[in-house]
């Protein structure tokens, strides 16, 4: 997961380093280091937690340089110390190495260094790297790179530096990096953020890529040293859009940036003419028997959305499946069968696995996905970007809500492409998508936050939260009880509203906040009935109300109001007022919304 910056070039190593590190720091944020090659030699220096630790240190006493690389951590293998942070060097000092990722063999491999009488001073699998390639190496740091990654088995995105040499190199399987391309310096980081203000010419490198960067520019080879041709894309995103631009933290502006976001996913798509989508996708629609959608966390939930609704309107079989449980139950697909991947970074390790399972089998394949490049785009048949932009804060909200609007393009693509869905009820909910960014935008204004807010704060003490939804919405609870378990610290469990009785009834009592979905839908007077349960055990009724619904609203302690809109389209309005109650209960109890406890941004580890 960690964050990995590099960087060769005519300014100050040490700032690009921080200054990239600090836009990664949602990798991983357990220790951070640097190394910079100075007058001196290479001088290494780190710290255990958030990354102002060590920048303070770095500011007390500077050091400089114009080659250097960094590292944020995610710890794995070893505590989260100053020992066990990266970067680490060999005995000597001469062999600098930054990973990210986990060397599966490192037990074996450590066992043979120490035999032959290197010493450790980590606990980590990544420090096995620096001792290899100082065995490998014999003048040519690339050669001895190559010779180290092959004796290794595991995933990987690696970073290598020289005393005597003016050159970083770098290797990934698995573990995302991305190179910068500028002019008379190079830049190397895990993200495209950490790069944007200092170049938008970014290449993304493949499974098996070894590349050495120098002021000269970069050779690509793969590990059998064969050339590799990789493109340059011209990255557009605006260098502000990775900053907070004026908001407190990165979820609170990523919250009020989905109007935009939705904008982005939905335009070119919609052709209000004949009820159809266009999602530029060449996969034949028409010779699917079913469909295996394939996601984790936020992404999970927004598939079991996707599930309801292409079954719905496009009138095929839908399964989700937790990725992490997938690839180990010898799923039943064929060439009959859609697997789609779901997954705002295109990088996380059990879906990226999961979909490598789905294709032995001769699945086809389809990306739901944020980050253009990553390695799931290049896995794929064929992808359906959401176009949400970068995504800082660990819990998820735009590209959650961007997924859940793919899913809905997609469900109305399959139903007309399959003749499920007829032009005049596809032009109707065409025109309720249409919509969405507006009902976004007023889920957001002052009174409604205003609201949310004074709820937040007053159940903020609770312990234990309930979340109830029914239908297409029954996800919306799950995502809210994900959210708030995420950020706030709080313990919250969701269940289909149906399932109350069948056991989470008996942790209702006058203590327990319990959050219900209760807009417009064809089973909103079950919901109801659901609400007369919760109140007849004195629990606390929080209902996210439509509009103008009194009768749904008198039944409930404190109400969410959010704009009435069409069932189908309705989880993408009713999460928005789930993400600022997990917001504001946090920033009540003064949490770190950004950077949640043992969480990061990117899961690439298993």
């Amino acid at each position: 997961m960690c964050g990995i910056v590099g960087y060769v070039g005519h300014r100050n190593a040490k700032d690009v380093l921080i200054d990239g590190l600090a836009k990664l720091e949602y990798r991983g944020y357990d220790s951070a280091g640097v190394a910079v090659k100075t007058a001196q030699g290479l001088e290494v220096r780190k710290r255990a937690g958030k990354l102002a630790n060590l920048a303070g240190d770095l500011e007390l006493t500077p050091i400089s340089g114009t080659l250097g690389i960094g590292h944020t951590r995610w710890a794995t293998h070893g505590l989260p110390n100053d020992t066990n942070a990266h970067p680490h060097a060999t005995e000597d000092g001469r062999i600098v190495i930054i990973h990210n990722g986990i060397i599966e063999n490192y037990l074996a491999l450590k066992e043979g260094l120490l035999g032959r009488g290197h010493a450790f001073q980590s606990e980590t699998d990544s420090e096995v790297l620096a001792h290899l390639i100082e065995e490998k190496y014999q003048g040519d740091l690339e050669a001895a790179v190559r010779g180290a990654l092959r004796e290794v088995r595991g995933a990987y995105g690696i970073v290598v530096t020289h005393v005597d040499h003016r050159e970083i190199v770098a290797a990934r399987t698995v573990s995302p990096l991305v190179m910068g391309v500028g002019e008379g310096e190079m830049f190397l980081a895990s993200d495209v953020p950490a790069l944007l203000p200092y170049t938008r010419s970014m290449i993304f490198l493949h499974d098996g890529d070894l590349v050495v960067l120098s002021d000269d520019g970069y050779r690509i080879t793969n590990l059998a040293g064969e050339t590799q041709a990789r493109d340059v894309t011209h990255i557009d995103w605006d260098a502000e859009a990775a900053e907070k631009g004026g908001y407190d933290t990165y979820m609170l502006k990523e919250i009020y940036e989905q109007p935009q976001a939705l904008t982005n996913t939905l335009i070119g798509r919609l052709h209000d003419e004949t009820g159809e989508v266009n999602l530029d996708i060449s996969l034949d629609p028409a010779s699917f028997k079913r469909i295996s959608i394939v996601a984790c966390g936020t992404a999970y939930y927004a598939s079991l959305v996707g599930e309801y609704l292409i079954e719905q309107l496009a009138r095929i079989p839908v399964e989700v499946d937790v990725a992490s449980e997938y690839r180990y139950r010898s799923p039943l697909v064929n060439e009959n069968t859609l697997v789609i991947v779901v997954s705002q970074s295109g990088e996380t390790i059990d879906t990226l696995e999961a979909l490598k399972e789905a294709k032995k089998y001769g699945a086809k394949t389809l990306g739901v996905i944020n980050a253009k490049g990553s390695s799931m785009t290049r896995e794929v048949d064929d992808v359906l970007y959401i176009h949400a932009g970068p995504e800082i804060g660990v819990a998820s909200t735009k590209a959650y809500t961007s997924m859940v609007s793919a899913m809905l393009l997609l469900a109305l693509w399959l139903g007309r492409a399959r003749g499920s869905l007829n032009a005049e009820k596809g032009a109707e909910l065409l025109a309720a998508v249409r919509e969405l960014p507006r009902l976004v935008e007023e889920a957001l204004a002052p009174e409604r936050v205003e609201n949310i807010t004074r709820i937040a704060e007053k159940y903020h003490q609770a312990r234990d939260y309930l979340f109830l939804g029914r239908g297409v919405n029954a996800p919306t609870a799950f995502e809210g009880a994900l959210k708030l378990k995420e950020i706030s610290y709080i313990h919250a469990e969701a269940y289909a509203s149906g399932e109350m009785k069948h056991g989470p009834i008996a942790l209702i009592d006058e203590h327990l906040p319990v959050v219900v979905v209760a807009t417009d839908s064809f089973l909103l007077e079950k919901t109801i009935s659901n609400i007369q349960e919760v109140r007849a055990r004195s629990g606390k009724v929080i209902a996210v109300v439509s509009d103008g619904d009194t009768e749904a609203a008198r039944h409930a302690d404190d109400v969410i109001f959010v704009p009435r809109a069409d069932e189908m389209v309705s989880p993408v309005v009713n999460a928005v007022a789930m993400q600022l109650l997990a917001y504001h209960t946090a920033t009540a109890l003064n949490r770190d919304v950004d950077k949640p406890r043992n969480l990061a941004k990117s899961v690439t580890v298993e």
